[in-house]
């Protein structure tokens, strides 16, 4: 298959004539030596000193002050073979978390006094509990769990020893919490790493992680003579061997894409380098006039929002009348390891913008992007704006940040230590590894991914249970070398986007020029994107921004069809010119409606349609998109 060819590098973000005259005039009169600074008009624009040496630049300096290429390239070699053997995770970063803590608790009499006193105080009341625990189960607990913490649930937990023996894990980790938090000194990252780091150890060692201790594990094992650890065993040698593979586990075997996921009609209409443009068939007789394009987060394929037929945001739109295009990512490899932000932008959400163009006609056109895929989106849209193209009708970011200031827990990887060492290893293989991506949201949620993981399939010997939204997180992608690091860069170290800092073409870009409306959508239990940090969409803008707050997490809860049960949202507008609403005010008054966000946010969508038309064909083979091959493509299915 020919692809089409994009250039990496354009003078100006759209396709706007009237927006390039006025540059091309001052460049043609000799009276812009400078770019002018779109945030500050009438100056020119000089630019700062970088803040950081970008991992991708050469050295071209010949005075004997510059660092010799092989010197660099030995630490990079050294660093990328250690990430091999701790997962991507920085040494360095950890030791200086450690150490932050370690002298500042080392220099705090009070504070050591305290915890001292704490520890003595409790112990005296534990030992009193547990000698009426012991011979009453019945004994209400020392310690409550957390309400999220299902370890100890079980009745069997109730009875001596075991009771005696969580409660005091349960003990342990209070204290150790107490220990590692509220140092004077201590900064908030190396806090939250020593405490996140003493978590996962104390998780290594909890008595529920144990067959010896866990009352679950040594009830099945007498009642099956064994026989779950056998078929434990065999899961657990099933799995090893199918990761030395690449084969995806047993239990995915039902999720097949383009089958019985990832199913919906449509056709390929667009292909470059790093995308393929699909186009979903229209299943009614007359569709709105303005389409949707959907920008999907690279990090995972595309068919979250194309799942089953039953749970699909795409067929839900199509069904709705909405003529649907999806971005489907290439699988990047070593040959895209130099592709950067820009080129995402480029080539996948103005190439896709020239495409709906054509076969639509010009229509304007609604955008929605999700987690990463929002984010680009914003970049997109402000860029566009910028330069005087008016093409975007609405935007919609669901669980999508723009504003990196407090960015959820994937914060406690993200420092210059953590970062540096990350581009190590990527430049070593020209790309973050699926691995070693999945690794760390996995750490993020280590009891529920992976200890009771491992204790009910390794050791209670119970079948897999996987569904559609499983089988697609475990279809992970891979990130290339430049584009990670620019994302990690400047968005989540230096927060340029939300500082007006961050430039295409050279130039910085305002979300304040972005004049189409937001609909903003953020999750209750996002711990990637915290629906606060979503929430200062609000701030950043000067249009209106309706904001939709739904239960559930980074996924499940954007995944939440009409008839899902146990599903409720809030939504709300804020004008441009309404007085701000913090995000905690915002939630206790605005009003909670049960059922799924999905029916509210398309009406939203109809309110800022014109009108019904005929549906447009399927690709635009006069204007150079022909329709390729059917929907999903082949990058999706790319491992």
């Amino acid at each position: 298959m020919t692809e089409s060819s994009t250039p990496r590098r354009n003078s100006s973000v759209g396709a706007s004539p009237a927006a390039k005259a006025p540059e091309k005039a001052q460049e043609a009169a000799g009276t812009a030596p400078f770019p002018l600074d779109k945030l500050n008009p009438g100056s020119f624009k000089r630019q700062p000193p970088p803040r950081h040496q970008e991992p991708w630049s050469h050295f071209h300096d010949n005075n004997s002050n510059s660092v010799p290429p092989i010197t660099e390239s030995t630490d990079r070699l050294m660093h990328a073979l250690q990430g091999k053997m701790t997962s991507g995770l920085s040494p360095a970063s950890l030791v200086l978390a450690y150490l932050d803590w370690a002298v500042h608790l080392g220099n705090s009499a009070g504070k050591i006094t305290e915890m001292s006193q704490n520890a003595m105080a409790k112990s005296q009341r534990f030992s009193m509990w547990a000698a009426r625990a012991i011979s009453d189960p019945n004994t209400a607990p020392f310690i409550e769990p957390l309400s999220q913490d299902t370890r100890f649930a079980a009745d069997s937990w109730k009875t001596f020893p075991y009771n005696v023996l969580h409660q005091s894990f349960l003990l342990s980790e209070q204290w150790w919490h107490y220990a590692t938090t509220d140092v004077r000194g201590v900064s908030r990252h190396h806090q939250d790493v020593v405490s996140f780091a003493a978590r996962q150890l104390l998780d290594m060692v909890s008595p529920s992680n144990n067959p010896l201790t866990n009352p679950e594990v040594i009830k099945a094992t007498i009642e099956q003579g064994g026989q779950n650890l056998v078929r434990g065993g065999q899961k657990w040698f099933d799995d090893y061997e199918r990761s030395l593979s690449g084969r995806p586990p047993a239990s995915a075997a039902d999720y097949r894409v383009g089958e019985t996921i990832a199913c919906t009609p449509g056709k390929v209409v667009y292909r470059n380098q790093l995308i393929e443009l699909i186009q979903y068939s229209p299943t009614t007789e007359a569709v709105q006039a303005e389409p949707i394009l959907i920008v999907p987060a690279w990090i995972m394929k595309y068919y979250i929002l194309d799942l089953s037929p039953q749970n699909s945001m795409v067929k839900f739109l199509v069904e709705r009348g909405y003529t649907v295009f999806m971005i489907s990512w290439r699988n990047p490899g070593r040959d895209e390891r130099d592709f950067g932000m820009e080129d995402y932008m480029r080539m996948g959400v103005i190439d896709s913008l020239n495409a709906i163009s054509s076969i639509t006609g010009g229509a304007k056109i609604h955008t929605c992007g999700y987690c990463l895929g929002g984010t680009l989106l914003s970049i997109s849209a402000a860029a566009l704006a910028r330069d005087g193209d008016e093409r975007i009708k609405s935007v919609t970011l669901l669980a999508a940040q723009t504003d990196f200031e407090e960015a959820g827990e994937i914060m406690l990887f993200i420092d210059e230590s953590q970062v540096t060492f990350l581009e190590d290893m990527m430049w070593d293989q020209g790309y973050l590894d699926t691995k070693q991506m999945s690794g760390a949201f996995q750490l993020l949620r280590s009891n529920d991914l992976i200890w009771s993981r491992m204790l009910k399939e390794y050791v209670l010997g119970e079948p897999e249970f996987m569904n559609d939204l499983m089988a697609w997180n475990g279809d992970a992608t891979r990130m290339p070398f430049r584009m990670h690091s620019e994302y990690l860069r400047h968005l989540f170290l230096d927060n340029d986007l939300s500082k007006g800092r961050y430039q295409i073409d050279s130039r910085a870009i305002a979300l304040t020029d972005i004049r189409a409306d937001i609909c903003a959508v953020g999750t209750t239990k996002d711990h990637i994107a915290p629906w606060k940090s979503v929430f200062k969409i609000h701030i950043l803008t000067d249009t209106d921004v309706t904001f939709i707050l739904t239960g559930g997490g980074h996924n499940a809860g954007i995944v939440s069809e009409p008839g899902h049960k146990h599903r409720s949202y809030q939504i709300g507008t804020r004008h441009d010119l309404d007085r701000y609403i913090d995000p905690d005010t915002w939630a206790q008054v605005t009003p909670k409606t049960e059922g799924s966000w999905w029916l509210a946010w398309a009406d939203w969508l109809d309110e800022r349609s014109s009108g019904t038309i005929t549906p447009p064909p399927m690709g635009n083979k006069q204007g150079g998109y022909p329709a390729l091959y059917g929907a999903p493509g082949e990058y999706v299915l790319q491992k």
